[in-house]
């Protein structure tokens, strides 16, 4: 027979989850999503729970433990992919340069928000230059998808470079992409659920333990990190005192991998390779304990927030865990299952 866990509030981390979703934060613009978290964290009235920011911007919540004798630390990014105005074209649109491993072909045809200097908010799409099947024919179809050959077409009244400075942008303005969050028959799908399921998960177990009257067994360190897409989210911003680090980041779903959108996944090896052996094996442990549906993978093209810190030079033990998702870095989905089972897994770690 297993352990039993608190019960998490399923609801809530959905309704939590679909706010963060719909809070644009591209990699340089995470003020509102940090803003958002420490918000929500605020609202428990924790009073061993405290809230600080890096100079770099990333949220540090730490909440003392029962002991203090092995501090430890879990990490989840709030930052996603997104682009910046990279040129101002001739004919009045623009030409983006992108932020981290953005999948062309998934975000063609997509709304997007122009996220001006003076706060204003320009709405367009992203296409093919050569979209029009009735002028560029094959072309419309056979060419690459790329930074040069995709443009953002403003909902606005411009046909010169002019006319679009015009209405307040410039080089450097970040471009967010409509995420199109849908929840449906125990799924999520949404853009970006890389990482922000992962936060709400951080976020949800926080919750679980406070409503149950409990602490986490040691003096604990939560990491919202906001420059994880472009590889040194956790680099700094961790405590030298930490012992070991989970990081919590989407499972890769897809061929040849083991995860899945039911399930949480431990992730033993991905391209910065073996993550550490003992501590992937007390969660190993935990899981067992507790019943948790979840799988072991390796991704091969995949880095985490944990391997920043590593590079970086911090001396722990490093895991990674979290949800399956379908479909990374482009139209993502997972399922409320695998969500619930990371959940359940943070808070094991946590009272461990």
């Amino acid at each position: 027979m297993s352990a039993s866990l608190p019960p998490i509030d399923s609801a809530y981390q959905i309704d939590f989850l679909v706010r963060l979703l719909n809070t644009a934060s591209p990699t340089g613009y995470t003020e509102a999503a940090i803003g958002l978290v420490e918000q929500e964290l605020s609202a428990f009235n924790l009073p061993t729970l405290t809230l600080t920011r890096t100079r770099k911007g990333a949220l540090v919540a730490r909440w003392a433990g029962r002991e203090n004798s092995a501090p430890r630390a879990l990490t989840a990014h709030v930052d996603t992919l997104g682009a910046m105005v990279k040129e101002i074209k001739a004919n009045g649109r623009l030409k983006l340069s992108r932020i981290g491993g953005l999948v062309m072909g998934g975000v063609e045809t997509e709304g997007c928000w122009v996220l001006t200097q003076s706060g204003q908010r320009i709405r367009g799409s992203y296409l093919l230059h050569e979209a029009s099947g009735h002028v560029y024919g094959a072309a419309a179809h056979e060419s690459k998808r790329s930074e040069d050959s995709m443009e953002v077409r403003l909902d606005a009244h411009t046909s010169s470079a002019e006319d679009t400075r015009a209405l307040g942008i410039n080089i450097g303005d970040f471009v967010a992409f409509d995420t199109r969050t849908e929840v449906t028959d125990g799924f999520v799908r949404s853009r970006f659920l890389d990482d922000k399921a992962c936060v709400a998960n951080l976020v949800s177990a926080i919750k679980t333990l406070a409503e149950a009257g409990l602490q986490p067994a040691q003096t604990t360190y939560f990491h919202f990190s906001n420059y994880e897409e472009v590889g040194h989210g956790a680099s700094a911003g961790i405590p030298a005192e930490v012992q070991e680090l989970v990081a919590v980041d989407m499972a890769a779903v897809g061929d040849g991998q083991e995860s899945d959108e039911y399930h949480a996944t431990l992730c033993v090896k991905d391209s910065g390779g073996p993550y550490h052996h003992g501590l992937s094996q007390k969660l190993r442990r935990l899981a067992k304990i507790y019943d948790i549906p979840h799988k072991i993978d390796i991704y091969p093209n995949y880095g985490s927030d944990g391997e920043a810190f590593w590079r970086a030079g911090g001396d722990v033990a490093v895991a990674l865990i979290g949800p399956g998702v379908d479909a990374s870095h482009n139209y993502e989905r997972t399922h409320i299952a695998a969500l619930e089972a990371t959940t359940n897994w943070v808070v094991a770690y946590l009272l461990d």
